[in-house]
């Protein structure tokens, strides 16, 4: 029989323990050790990791009466809530900084991994944005996290018997989560609503996770008022057909900013200064906070600058196909004067997702297109991702070339108490080599142990009987190489590309002195079956009795499982294809925990790779990267050489002591020298003074006033911008016709026409850089000119500037006009720029060779 309604019913807990509701309710337990370790004495036979709500919701009357009157524990309980006390009130690095920094920052993600005990994550973009909260709260950083609580998250994986991925999505009860329902002041839910089309409303409550000093609102539709197809918004992460993608990105960014002024209006807490985009997905938010500017008198054009001077926008994505995008159609009937936002002019908002100066489809709404104009400032996730997102995006920007899109980059980070192993956080910098070793052995033997139970289990439902499983009693080896491969399961993340030549695999894998162990997990989508039959050919290659015992792939593979994979690992592997990984953080989880890096030079990778931290995997180029199974066979041939002639002989290298300190070595630089890099303190640290700090000063800056004024400046200038030109050039009149001597230093004189425009609307730039053979500049820098007289007597200006040479090799020289204004955020930003015509001589600039 099936229940017809699910209660929750929770402990009454003695005053004496009250304490631990609070505990319970706060994530920081699943990064704090001490409070870990005190939930799980509660529990000493759990199975899975630390879930404090559910334990507490399984504790018997008498368990909880002895717990009342255990003097040890009441002391442990009363330290740990002490502790918690001091974390949320203390101030920390963010509350030492100047007074220039915003009151509060909303961070938007359509996911957050903040912990196995919510799991409303799919991957990286969800992993990252716990680790920004976390890290957030950690360095007292005011952010407010905004979400949508999915009663199915994304999905629980299995394997059938023939390998191939199975879904399931078990139902999640708020009630047994770590969240709770923001309230009125008379005691009922808080509510936001949004109109749709026909008639009907889609309303929501928020859910609060409490991560540590941060709060995160959860937006849920699972409400009585909804009618079936709205309650169903928030079923499941990633899940449904485009309209129902578009009501919940509508309802992360329309409703979630209508939450957060819920929020700080019934909690006090400081309205942010600062809305922080995480990936397209909740761009709608600018819409929003434009529509609530239209309400206090501001038109659209000043509001969007109001809304544009405090948005960050995060891309995360390195390819259009990452972005998601909607019929236009679709969003107009959803967002026009029938749906969410009555007042605000239809045709403005569909000219924000257009991406036809992408290259793209006149009748779709791109939200990273979207999410870029609504943005005064905008950064990829690493170095080498920031220069692919610039070229990628640089159509949005006409007038300049794609180094000077104004996307800048701050790498991902990681938080280090989530993902470090206990036993290796307590390591000391002096550690010997011996005691290092000695840790890497112990974490490794964990991980043989966790594998076998996984393993096991897996088989159980595949339909194997207990009989069948002994051998997995002997899977893996706790003294052997071990190399873990975790990951989503899209193409380009190449899970197969172990398995090129399966023959050379095997031979690693049983090589009599130097074996290698393989530990693999992943998801693929549930609607890409492509990726299931990735997992698939996978699955069945470790099926294979000769190798199962060195070769595992774990299904479900999730924030538990991975807090012992990075650690047991010797080795991480990353193969994607170059430069489709934006970042990839799961290698500089496993740098933490003194795991070494064998990767394509793609992501954090290709910013911070030496050969102290691992192995960097050759990458086709040419005509053997064009064709797709010659580039494959290329670097799975070179990521067998590497792993067979220098990765498993350093590990097996050994002393007189049983000590491979070559391996070790590698292993100290790794935790020294990469540890600090990878941190996401630093990583928020980033955020905070390169965007967060700077967009609350642009929002300060632009009262409504002054919004308006910006606004009809940007349309004064975009309507007399045809008529700007650089008319006449001279550069260096005492050079040579094409050489020049290192110091020199060159004059340059030209003349503007500036129609309508005066000279403080605009900057006079010369810009110089070494040349190519097709006369490209390169590493450019610019040199202002300074007006230098009256018009002449056709009106155009004259502006002159001083150039230095100092680099020697091919130089070259052009001139430009651009639009300034003391509230640009960047040069760029209005995508104008008048360049010399390059059909007239003087005016194309000079090459100096």
């Amino acid at each position: 029989m099936k229940a017809i309604r699910r209660f929750t019913v929770r402990p009454v807990l003695p005053d004496t323990l009250r304490p631990l509701a609070d505990l319970a309710h706060n994530l920081r337990w699943s990064w704090h050790e001490p409070t870990r370790a005190l939930f799980d004495s509660l529990a000493p036979d759990r199975s899975g990791g630390t879930d404090p709500v559910r334990i507490l919701g399984a504790l018997e009357a008498p368990r909880l009466a002895a717990l009342a009157a255990d003097q040890g524990f009441l002391a442990r309980l009363g330290e740990a809530a002490e502790d918690l006390d001091r974390y949320l009130n203390a101030p920390r690095w963010y509350q030492g900084r100047p007074g220039d920094a915003p009151a509060a920052v909303a961070y938007f993600s359509p996911e957050f991994g903040v912990a196995a005990a919510l799991p409303q994550y799919s991957g990286g973009l969800g992993i990252l944005a716990g680790d920004h909260l976390k890290s957030a709260s950690d360095l007292g950083v005011p952010l407010i996290g905004v979400g949508l609580l999915y009663r199915h998250g994304y999905f629980r994986q299995s394997l059938g018997r023939d390998g191939w991925q199975q879904e399931q999505y078990p139902v999640l009860d708020p009630g047994e989560l770590p969240v709770t329902l923001l309230r009125e002041a008379d005691g009922g839910p808080a509510r936001i609503t949004l109109a749709l089309p026909g008639g009907r409303s889609l309303h929501a409550q928020i859910w609060i996770a409490r991560v540590g000093r941060v709060p995160l609102l959860m937006l849920d539709s699972d409400v009585e008022e909804n009618a079936p197809g709205e309650r169903n918004v928030t079923d499941r992460l990633y899940g449904g057909g485009s309209e129902h993608r578009l009501l919940q990105e509508m309802l992360l960014g329309i409703g979630g900013v209508r939450a957060v002024r819920t929020y700080t209006r019934l909690t006090g807490h400081p309205v942010p200064e600062v809305f922080h985009t995480n990936e397209g997905h909740a761009g709608f938010l600018g819409l929003e906070r434009v529509r609530e500017l239209g309400g206090e008198g501001l038109d659209f054009d000043a509001a969007l600058e109001a809304v544009r001077a405090g948005t960050v926008f995060t891309t995360h994505t390195p390819v259009p196909a990452g972005i998601d995008r909607f019929d236009r159609a679709l969003v107009a009937r959803h967002l026009g004067a029938d749906g969410a936002l009555p007042g605000v002019d239809l045709g403005r908002i569909l000219a924000l997702g257009d991406e036809t100066p992408l290259g793209g489809e006149p009748g779709v709404f791109n939200m990273a297109a979207m999410g870029l104009r609504l943005a005064q400032r905008a950064n990829g996730v690493s170095t080498l991702h920031g220069a692919v997102s610039r070229s990628m995006f640089a159509g949005l920007w006409p007038g300049f070339d794609a180094d000077e899109v104004p996307i800048t980059s701050i790498t991902n980070g990681v938080h280090a108490p989530t993902w470090v192993a206990p036993e290796a956080a307590r390591l000391g910098p002096d550690a010997s080599d011996r005691e290092l070793w000695e840790l890497r052995r112990a974490l490794r033997e964990r991980l043989v142990a966790d594998v076998r139970d996984r393993l096991r289990a897996s088989w159980r439902q595949r339909g194997a009987a207990a009989a069948e499983l002994g051998w997995t009693e002997t899977v893996l080896d706790p003294d052997v190489l071990t190399i873990g491969f975790a990951r989503r399961v899209p193409s380009y993340k190449r899970l197969t590309l172990m398995l090129r030549d399966k023959d050379r695999l095997r031979a690693l894998l049983l090589h009599p002195e130097r074996p290698v162990q393989l530990v693999v997990a992943g998801k693929a989508h549930p609607a890409d079956d492509g990726g299931k039959r990735l997992v698939q050919e996978l699955v069945r290659f470790a099926d294979d009795p000769r190798v199962r015992h060195r070769i595992v792939f774990l299904p479900d593979y999730g924030m538990e499982m991975a807090r012992g994979l990075y650690p047991g690992c010797d080795v991480w592997l990353n193969n994607p294809l170059r430069p489709l990984e934006a970042c990839g953080t799961s290698g500089m989880k496993a740098a933490l925990n003194g795991c070494l890096n064998l990767s394509v030079l793609d992501g954090w990778w290709d910013e911070w790779y030496q050969p102290d931290f691992g192995w960097a995997i050759p990458t086709a180029d040419g005509a053997a990267a064009a064709d797709e199974d010659r580039r494959d066979d290329l670097e799975a041939a070179a990521l067998y050489e590497l792993i067979e002639r220098r990765v498993a002989p350093r590990f097996y290298d050994r002393g007189p002591d049983g000590v491979p300190s070559g391996w070790t070595a590698m292993v100290r630089r790794t935790l020294a020298d990469l540890g600090p890099k990878v941190l996401a303190d630093r990583m928020v640290r980033e955020y905070v003074e390169k965007l967060y700090v700077p967009a609350a000063g642009a929002h300060r800056a632009l009262g409504p006033d002054r919004a308006r004024d910006l606004a009809a400046w940007k349309a004064r200038v975009r309507e007399a911008w045809p008529a700007v030109a650089v008319e006449h050039v001279e550069i260096g009149d005492d050079l040579a016709e094409a050489d020049a001597e290192l110091g020199a230093t060159p004059v340059v004189r030209v003349r503007v026409a500036l129609g309508a425009l005066g000279p403080d609307d605009v900057e006079v730039q010369a810009v110089t850089g070494r040349v190519d053979a097709d006369d490209t500049l390169a590493a450019t820098r610019t040199v202002a000119l300074k007006p230098a007289g009256g018009p002449d007597l056709d009106g155009r200006l004259p502006y002159a500037g001083t150039l230095e040479l100092d680099r020697t090799g091919s130089f070259g020289c052009t001139v430009r006009v651009l639009p300034a204004h003391p509230l640009l955020a960047h040069p760029a930003e209005l995508g104008l720029a008048a360049l010399p015509e390059e059909s007239t001589g003087e005016g194309a600039g000079v090459l100096l060779r």
